[in-house]
């Protein structure tokens, strides 16, 4: 309809006087203005009426009135009597009388006291004051709260009590008194309800500022209360959701203020008329919102009523007052009946309709019986029998009088109600946004706007309470646009941008730029009823106004009804009573009169279950036979069961289509006829021979994007272990267990089942034998969300309670199925289930546990109290990211939004679409039969259809050419194509179509009737109709279960399909009933899915996309151009990339023919989408037959002539010369058999014409030939791989194989489709923007519309900012006091759209997580064999095998093994040793084994192994310390110095010692200085302690190192001191805050191991002396003090002992540390021993006869105990970097002292590939010089030019001395008899060469040197011990080569000179070197020479 137009009435206004209207031509200049401005396309009327009030020149105040003015109306007076003078009291002498100061001359105003710091009593409330005198001002006071009313107006005291802000005096009493003593000045008696304005708030400034009004009697007198109490909070109520049909919103008026309609959807725009559903309003900047904490925003709603007043004898009491809101409230159904069987929905819930939409039968009249006494309206008797409707009225404002009489025939709802209270609670929002007065939108102008909503609505539409709603909001910010802009104003920019991709826009399109602007004057009741009419009267009869003469609603009612009886509303929809009495508030109420809206209303008023149960009334009660015996009747053509009784069943007789509806396909089949044609179906399938090529299944592929999913899944799962939080242990399991829950339907179960079988990942996780086991074993392994399901529930939580070792996840599949709350469950229904299962105590707080959620449809899962976090939630990708295919997939998927692209591509037919004929014929017999539910009438003319249909095409019905007229065009083309397809394939391939039937009544009763037609028709054989029933497993007939079998290949007896799946190529007609789908797959071979009787009544998003989700397809990824992936917006289908289209329409011309979209398509000439049969039969013509895409049936003329179009288009992408032939496609059996102009030329798109298409009264079945099959690719089922022709061919004869190129084509209610094809104000399709579930509601309607723009993670953040879950989600209850979330740790969210694959990726993510637990629970172990062993064994063992301990006589008589065996030593120089024989025939070591030489084992750890950082468990967070949970731990630093003579000066070493081990340090008093480590004595014997100091040197290893030995400790208390250098203390304290860490002096940064130890050791020794100093001086023995401590590599994980008392030989298992030290420190004689150790794990070292002994002497490496006492006199050289262990081991015997390695334990060494000591990096001092630097380079000659490097020179000599001593000795190379004599050091010279050690201490324990000739000597800082004297005990070869180093040139030279070396070696100058270092780095210099 057309309303005002922008400025058409702006010459009409003029000034008037004293608020009256200006009478001068008045009535006229607005009728004409009225009437002209109705043909507008505007739909928000402009104000006329605020143009022609008051006079311009008086200042306005807002909502247009005077300040003066305001103070009247706010005066509360009930008449309109003049006001009483009122005398104010003379202020006291002396007193301020200035305005704006109180009495004491105090500032009270606030925009003075804003910044002050105000003292406020508690209880007491800031409150602003207004003025006369000062009227842009408010004054500040502080007011008692219980004088004020609350948020509804109600609960205000009598009386005052106040405070003065200026002066401070309390107890004002009187407000009289008070308005005195702040100097108001007034001329009327004051009242507090009068001057006491404004709320006020400090905003996040600190500044105090105006807030929300005071809520007294309705703000500015113009508000009526309407509605229950407003509060911030979630929604409580079972308000029924919105997006239905005037019947369902998603506010709640009982507690909730907010709108929660469906977007912001433009009003209009002056170019575009408003109609039903298309309307986009652009969205409001989301910084208007009050959050009331982060991620919860709120809306405080401003609720006014009637009461109370200011004086109690006016009459009023708390019970008079509430009848406005008690009429309103939302009564809370009986808990027994709060859930329904089918679905969650906020009317579901209920066993009975809400009171906000109640057929007024006699139990439930109390519901309407809440108006004033003596008001009532008697409903007429045949009411619904006399006018064939029953009314539905819509309470507005004020009460609604008592029904009496026929209520049972009228329905009433609130919903209306709901959405005036939800447009005046509005402006709360705004209230922290500045002092600017925003209004909202007055009663007149809501009533106003309804009748212009109505007046626009079509004919056939329904109004939308969400509609309605925006257009109140957009009239509403229209008009306070300068207001909210100017409070925005002060907000930074980063807040005014781009939120969720959403901008405020400057303007809004479509308005009246002065609709309802606080500058104009407000409708006035007197106006409103003619201005309504005026409206009304656009639309003739269609809105009927009833507001002339009327006293009352009740008295409007009657009249309506009286009419309506009088059959005066046949042509009315809507009549609007409207009840302007002087003296009293204005009411209304619409009353719904047209019987298609009536009946779509009253249908969506029952929940989705009571629908059922009507229906299933009606079927069984026998209301329906009238209409079914009405449906069988063909007038002149007969009976329908008549004509099937004829039916002719020759099975001679071919049964093709008639000859005018044959085509060419049909014809080659005929005309070449086989035997096998007139077979039965048993001899038919039992004939192997006629086989498809073209048919495969291919269940266990996993598709790229599959295979990434899970790893996306599997990511999210370790970032869960390792975010610190100790909610994930995944180092802890050593396997995985998994139970899938899916919904109570038997073909999903069975789904499921078969998807987990055929994946292999029970195989992979161990839980089947790889060898037997069968398809029912994995049936353990899913489970139904039904009944039973508890158990194996429990069960499970058991088992995960008994096995902490083991993963559990729980997969929850089609997890939006069921998210009941457990409170509100039903003993009968499996709703609840799930709550009451998977949000249980027992698996919440199980940390073995994990859940994943798995849907489609994930927004009812995101809500403000959702249980998942955003972080945990998985996306399924986008395939193309900017056109490039990410996955290389072979399929591209089709889902709900390219259908919805379809049907906007304007250049073919869209596969989703309408049946118009269909649509005509449900409506006229809708009108026929009232008292049927719309469902029981759309699906027995569906059948109806079907059932002729099958009868025409049959051909077996005489005269069946006449049936056409009686079914639509798209059922004949749906039955047609489903018959002739088993016909082109040898195989008898054919496709399924799809009825979805909800109602299972309806289902059971389809199946039957037209299982009886095809019976009566002989077509048993042609294809099956199945019933799918959720509760029920298939039931297949069995000549096609034969069928199937052979084509599967399945050579079982018993073998039948049991899921969907298995259907694939089946011809069949599959009847899907059900409440909703429940998950069920879908084969490929689908290409109809039918849905024209799903309900139209249940608007959300999850509805409506899971109904479209069963079209979701996959389809070759080559039926796409590269470039252009796919139409359509992704934001239906989960896309991580951007929601927007990326089509490229430029590109669509070059698209592949398989794509349904492609613009290549001709042009249509047929009317627009959905508009009005245009053919002359439009009974049985559809607007779409005519229409054709190549995935639906193609016109005759549109095959014909597409197909050479389509080839020569195609050419070019895929060149195919054989296809350019046009008498090779004229060849194909594909042709139409219609006559073209020419079939030999490629037809032109102009042929396409509307004369031409008139021709062909039915579409053809036969689709275009497909120009390549290359490749096989997956089916349509989520995830069970691949279904594709073999075939390359282009001439294929198998329909199924071309059909699985095409997706399947979706026919829809009319309603629905307008809906659905409607876009929203952001360009995305309507239902987006519709609320995601029934289960939740928005929480405000201030929120912003999805954007094209959004990824699925912005949707996912809007959906949990802007709804909250109802009282009966399973969510409602997850709220924590205090916090701003409560999600579950390991809980996770897989989202993907329906049918693209989750369940591969899902089961695929079961396995590689069962891989990656194995994974981690291993370890690369060193698994290496002792080398250098004796080619000569003397196989003496010297002790007992079972002896514990080692004897020190027996070691003493030991020989010392000098050779070392360690393998990571393979590299260095043999020790020398005679007794030692090297294996002559060693085989040299390859060049390929060099990087192979250190040789691991995967290892599974123990539970006794040492961990590193990324180890977090419950039993070890507080060893670690190391956890947000807990307070981090305090540490200490303390620093400790010692003299050591070698340094030469004091070492200062600082310890880190945490909090929780002080006790293991002396202090000198609590606090203070550090003195020492407190050590144990010898006699201590505890077995929960470790005695020996554990010291562990590392660098370059805080998170890799093995620190945590809290599992290899067995848990007992022990000393570990992590020594650490200075440049890494920060590091390590970090990832280690709770171990004690030595801090290296500087000087040591760049030092290697050697210096560690030798600190650690003199440490150790000089703690050792304090320590018995301080037992002395405490009178104990000194000598008892542990003179132990332990040196333990970094990189030790695990450590095993020998069981020697089994039966089959020794065998080595894992010990924990603390037995194998404890074991070790019980020896009885360990004081003996110098140092012990252990030997290096091997997995052959038992099997090794070199370790017989139990015990044995030689080189001891990574895990030592050392005795520092004696010791004491070996130390460590500092200086080593290298082999310093074996260094230490030769002098330390030389000494004299014992070692003893312990042979019965081992030690495992893990491969640690990050930092270490044995990391050396050696670079030049030059950085743009390369780093890669030869080892010749690694010295030079003093005072030379050469590269100086930046590497100690110590590394330096040692790695030289490595790599180029063959060189330097070269006599003695591979010269094992004649090794280099080495002076008290050992230097690996590399492992050519051989050392032999000898000591030049005197009583020291040398080798046998006599008779043996050396090849050379090295003394490496000889000190004063080496003596001339000593050298000559030793005899060299002649030419042997001398190397002597130093420290400096001096020291070298001193040192020739005194060991006398120039006497027997010959020296030269060119012989002398240092190393390459700079003089400041100081170098080691080196001299050679040659003996004489």
């Amino acid at each position: 309809m057309n309303l005002w137009p922008p400025g058409s009435l702006r010459t009409l206004m003029g000034n008037s006087y004293a608020g009256q209207l200006r009478t001068t031509r008045f009535e006229e200049v607005l009728h004409n203005s009225i009437e002209a401005s109705l043909r507008s396309n505007i739909v928000v009327p402009r104000p006329v009426f605020s143009q022609l009030y008051l006079e311009a020149e008086q200042p306005l105040a807002h909502n247009g009135r005077t300040e003066n003015d305001d103070e009247d109306d706010e005066d509360g007076s009930e008449t309109n009597s003049p006001p009483i003078l009122y005398q104010m009291k003379s202020p006291p002498e002396g007193c301020c009388t200035t305005d704006g100061f109180c009495q004491a001359g105090r500032d009270l105003r606030l925009s003075s006291l804003a910044s002050d710091t105000l003292d406020v009593p508690p209880g007491f409330m800031l409150v602003g004051l207004k003025s006369p005198s000062l009227p842009d001002s408010l004054l500040v006071c502080a007011v008692d709260h219980r004088f004020l009313p609350d948020e509804r107006g109600h609960n205000a005291l009598l009386g005052f009590s106040g405070n003065c802000m200026g002066c401070g005096e309390k107890g004002f009493r009187y407000f009289t008194d008070f308005s005195n003593h702040i100097n108001l000045k007034l001329s009327t008696q004051p009242k507090k309800q009068k001057h006491l304005k404004y709320h006020l708030y400090r905003n996040n400034q600190g500044v105090l500022v105006k807030g929300a009004p005071i809520c007294w009697r309705g703000h500015d007198g113009r508000i009526r209360q309407i509605g229950p109490s407003i509060s911030v909070g979630h929604a409580t109520s079972d308000e029924q959701s919105p997006n239905l049909p005037l019947t369902h919103t998603s506010h709640t008026p009982s507690n909730y203020s907010a709108s929660h309609a469906n977007g912001l959807p433009q009003i209009a725009d002056s170019a575009q008329p408003l109609t039903n559903g298309h309307h986009a309003i652009p969205p409001i900047s989301q910084a208007v919102i009050n959050h009331s904490g982060p991620g919860r925003p709120s809306t405080i709603g401003t609720q006014t009523n009637a009461g109370p007043p200011k004086k109690r004898h006016k009459g009023w009491s708390p019970e008079s007052a509430s009848n406005g809101v008690l009429e309103n409230t939302v009564k809370m159904p009986p808990s027994s009946s709060t859930l329904s069987s089918s679905t969650v929905h906020p009317v579901t819930t209920t066993g009975v309709r809400l009171d906000t939409a109640t057929p007024l039968s006699s139990s439930q009249r109390s519901l309407t019986t809440l108006s004033p006494s003596g008001l009532s309206v008697a409903v007429p008797d045949q009411l619904l029998h006399t006018c064939g409707l029953q009314p539905v009225i819509f309470k507005g404002h004020g009460p609604l009088p008592r029904l009496t009489g026929n209520v049972s025939e009228v329905l009433v709802s609130s919903l209306l109600q709901s959405c005036y209270l939800s447009s005046q609670t509005l402006p709360r929002v705004y209230q922290h946004y500045g002092p600017s007065p925003i209004q909202p939108l007055s009663t007149e102008m809501q009533i106003l706007l309804t009748v212009y909503y109505l007046v626009q609505l079509g004919p056939d539409q329904v109004p939308l309470i969400e509609d309605l709603e925006q257009i109140f909001m957009r009239s509403w910010r229209e008009s306070h646009l300068s207001e909210i802009r100017q409070n925005q104003q002060p907000q930074t920019p980063g807040s005014q941008g781009r939120h969720y991709g959403i901008e405020t826009p400057p303007t809004l399109p479509g308005l009246p730029q002065n609709l309802g602007l606080p500058h104009q004057q407000p409708l006035t009741p007197s106006q409103l009823p003619w201005l309504a009419q005026l409206a009304a009267s656009s639309c003739g009869e269609g809105v009927v106004v009833l507001g002339e003469q009327l006293g009352s609603l009740a008295q409007g009612l009657q009249l309506m009804f009286s009419k309506l009886m009088e059959g005066g509303f046949q042509n009315t929809n809507y009549a609007v009573v409207i009840v302007t009495a002087s003296g009293q508030e204005t009411q209304s109420c619409v009353v719904v009169t047209g019987k298609h809206q009536c009946r779509a209303l009253a249908e969506s008023m029952f929940s989705p279950s009571e629908g059922l149960r009507e229906i299933n009334h009606q079927l069984s009660s026998g209301e329906a036979q009238e209409l079914i015996q009405f449906c069988n009747s063909l007038g002149q053509d007969g009976d329908m069961d008549s004509l099937l009784d004829s039916a002719t069943l020759d099975s001679n007789e071919p049964s093709p289509l008639s000859s005018s509806q044959e085509s060419t396909e049909d014809k080659n089949v005929k005309n070449t006829p086989s035997p096998k044609d007139s077979r039965s179906p048993k001899e038919r399938v039992l004939t192997s021979k006629e086989t498809c090529s073209e048919y495969s299944v291919e269940w266990r592929e996993v598709r790229p994007i599959q295979l990434a999913v899970a790893r996306k899944l599997l990511s999210h799962v370790c970032a869960i272990a390792d975010s610190s939080t100790q909610n994930l242990d995944l180092v802890s399991f050593d396997r995985v267990s998994f139970l899938i829950l899916v919904p109570p339907s038997e073909v999903t179960f069975q789904q499921t089942v078969l998807h987990l079988w055929s994946s292999g990942v029970l195989q992979e996780l161990g839980s089947l034998d790889q060898e037997c086991g069968s398809q029912r074993d994995a049936e353990r392994f899913v489970v139904k969300m039904d009944q039973s399901a508890q158990v194996q529930i429990d069960s499970l939580i058991q088992e995960a309670h008994s096995n902490s070792y083991t993963l559990y996840i729980l997969v929850h599949d089609h997890a939006h199925w069921d998210i009941s709350s457990a409170a509100y469950r039903n003993s009968d229904s499996s709703l609840g289930l799930v709550d009451q299962l998977l949000n249980s105590r027992q698996i919440r707080d199980a940390p073995n546990i994990l859940i994943l959620h798995v849907t489609s449809f994930p927004f009812a899962l995101q809500t403000q109290f959702t249980r998942i976090s955003p972080y945990n939630e998985i996306h399924w990708p986008s395939s193309f990211s900017n056109d490039v295919d990410l996955y290389h997939e072979r399929t591209r998927y089709f889902g709900v939004s390219e259908l919805l692209e379809s049907t906007s591509s304007g250049s073919s037919l869209p596969l989703m679409r309408y049946d118009s004929s269909f649509e005509s014929m449900a409506s006229a017999l809708e009108e026929r039969f009232p008292k049927l539910h719309s469902a029981v009438i759309r699906t027995t003319v569906l059948i109806h259809h079907y059932c002729l249909a099958l009868m025409a095409v049959s051909g077996r019905i005489s005269g069946s050419h006449n049936l056409h007229k009686h079914t639509s065009v798209e059922t004949l083309g749906i039955v047609q194509s489903l018959l002739s397809a088993a016909q082109q394939c040898p195989a008898h391939h054919g496709h399924m179509v799809l009825l979805r039937i909800p109602s299972l009544a309806l289902a059971a009763w389809a199946h039957r009737r037209l299982s009886r037609v095809r019976r009566q028709l002989g077509l048993e054989d042609k294809f099956e109709i199945i019933l799918g029933n959720p509760g029920q497993p298939l039931n297949i007939g069995q000549s096609f279960i034969d069928q199937i079998k052979i084509w599967l290949k399945i050579q079982e007896a018993d073998w039948a399909p049991r899921t969907y799946l298995e259907l694939e190529a089946l011809p069949c007609i599959l009847i899907l009933s059900g409440a909703e789908p429940l998950g069920e797959s879908l084969p490929r071979s689908l290409k109809y899915c039918d849905l024209r009787v799903i309900s139209c009544s249940y608007l959300q998003r999850t509805t409506l996309e899971q109904e479209l989700g069963l079209a979701a397809y996959l389809l070759k990824a080559e039926s796409r151009s590269p470039h252009n992936p796919g139409p359509g917006s992704d934001l239906l289908e989960s896309d991580a990339e951007k929601l927007s289209s990326t089509d490229n329409e430029e590109e669509e011309g070059q698209d592949n023919e398989n794509s349904p979209l492609s613009s290549n398509q001709p042009p249509q000439s047929s009317p627009g989408i959905g508009a009005k049969d245009t053919f002359p039969t439009q009974s049985s013509m559809s607007p779409k037959a005519p229409k054709s895409t190549k995935a639906s049936t193609p016109s005759p003329s549109r095959a014909q002539t597409q197909l050479p179009h389509q080839f020569s288009s195609q050419a070019f992408l895929y060149p195919q010369p054989s296809l350019h032939h046009p008498s090779q496609s004229q060849s194909q059996t594909y042709t139409q058999a219609q006559q073209i102009p020419s079939q030999n030329q490629p037809v032109p798109q102009t042929h396409f014409t509307q004369p031409y298409i008139h021709q062909v009264p039915q579409p053809q079945p036969q689709q275009p030939l497909p120009p390549t099959q290359p490749r096989r690719h997956p089916s349509k089922s989520t995830s069970s791989g691949s279904l594709s022709p073999r075939s390359s061919s282009p001439h294929l004869s198998c329909s199924w194989a071309r059909g699985v190129s095409r997706p399947p084509s979706v026919l829809l209610p009319r309603s629905l489709y307008d809906i659905i094809t409607a876009n929203d104000g952001s360009g995305l399709p309507r239902c987006t923007s519709f609320l995601p579930h029934m289960s939740v509601a928005w929480a405000s309607s201030f929120r912003p519309l999805l954007s094209k723009m959004m990824t699925c993670t912005e949707q996912s953040l809007y959906y949990r900012q802007w709804t909250v879950p109802r009282s009966y989600h399973m969510d409602s209850s997850n709220r924590t006091e205090g916090r701003s979330d409560n999600f579950h740790p390991r809980r996770l969210l897989l989202s993907g759209p329906p049918q693209v694959g989750k369940t591969g990726a899902y089961l695929h993510f079961l396995g590689i997580l069962a891989r990656m637990l194995i994974r981690l629970m291993e370890v690369d172990i060193y698994n290496e064999e002792e080398i250098n062993f004796n080619a000569e064994t003397d196989g003496v063992q010297h002790s007992q095998s079972h002896a514990l301990w080692p004897n020190p006589d027996i070691m003493k008589t030991l020989p010392f093994d000098y050779t070392v065996h360690d393998p990571k030593y393979d590299d260095i120089s043999l020790v020398y040793c005679p007794s030692y024989k090297p294996a002559t025939d060693a085989n040299p070591v390859r060049q390929e084994d060099v990087c192979l030489r250190r040789r691991t084992t995967r290892i599974k750890l123990s539970k006794y192994a040492a961990f590193n950082t990324y180890h977090h468990c419950e039993h070890c967070h507080l060893y670690l310390g190391f956890n947000p949970r807990y307070q981090m731990y305090e540490s200490s630093l303390h620093a400790f110095t010692f003299t050591h003579l070698r340094l030469g000066e004091d070492i200062q070493l600082y310890f880190i010692i945490p909090k929780s081990k002080e006790h293991y340090f002396s202090f000198s008093q609590p606090g203070g200085q550090l003195e020492g480590m407190r050590l144990p004595l010898t006699t201590d014997r505890s077995p929960d302690c470790i005695k020996s100091p554990i010291f562990t040197p590392t660098t370059g290893r805080h998170e890799h190192g093995l620190f945590n030995l809290y599992h290899a400790m067995d848990g007992v208390s022990h000393l570990h001191i992590l020594v650490v250098k200075e440049y890494e203390m920060a590091v390590y304290k970090k990832y280690w805050p709770n171990h004690i860490l030595l801090v290296l002096p500087a000087i040591f940064n760049g030092a290697g191991i050697g210096a560690a130890h030798f600190l650690i050791k003199e440490l150790s020794y000089h703690n050792l002396e304090l320590e018995r100093s301080r037992r002395l001086e405490g009178g104990g023995p000194a000598g008892d003090v542990w003179p132990f401590i332990i040196l333990a590599d970094d990189s030790c994980v695990m450590w095993n002992a020998v069981d020697l008392d089994t039966r089959i030989g020794p065998v080595e298992h894992a010990v924990s540390l603390k037995q194998v030290l404890q074991h070790m420190e019980a020896c009885p004689d360990l004081a003996h021993y110098g140092l012990c150790g252990m030997r290096k794990w091997s997995s052959r070292g038992l099997a090794d006869p070199n370790q017989k002994d139990p015990f044995s002497r030689g080189h001891l490496h990574d895990f030592l105990l050392l005795n520092i006492d004696r010791s004491q006199n070996v130390q460590y050289d500092q200086n080593r970097f290298t082999c310093h262990d074996i260094d230490f081991t030769l002098r330390l015997h030389s000494a004299g002292l014992l070692v003893c390695r312990f042979n019965n334990f081992s030690v495992m060494k893990k491969q640690i590939a990050i930092g270490g000591y044995r990391t050396f990096i050696i670079k030049t001092k030059m950085t743009d010089v390369p780093t890669s630097v030869g080892p010749s380079q690694y010295i030079c000659a003093p005072d030379s030019k050469h590269l100086f490097l930046a590497t100690p020179a110590q590394l330096l000599l040692e790695k030289y001395l490595q790599h180029t001593s063959h060189k330097l000795f070269p006599l003695s190379t591979k010269n094992y008899e004649h090794p280099v004599l080495s002076v008290d050091c050992y230097l690996n010279l590399g492992p050519e060469v051989t050392v032999c050690f000898v000591s030049s201490r005197p009583h020291s324990i040398n080798i046998c040197t006599t008779g043996l000739l050396f090849s050379g000597l090295l003394l490496c800082f000889a000190d004063a011990f080496v003596t001339p004297s000593f050298l000559k005990n030793f005899t060299f070869l002649k030419g042997a080569t001398l190397c002597v180093i130093s420290a400096d040139r001096s020291s070298l030279r001193q040192t020739v000179g005194r060991l006398e070396l120039e006497e027997e070696w010959r020296f030269r100058l060119s012989d002398e070197f240092q190393t390459a270092n700079a003089k400041e780095d100081r170098p080691l210099f080196f001299l050679t020479g040659k003996h004489i």
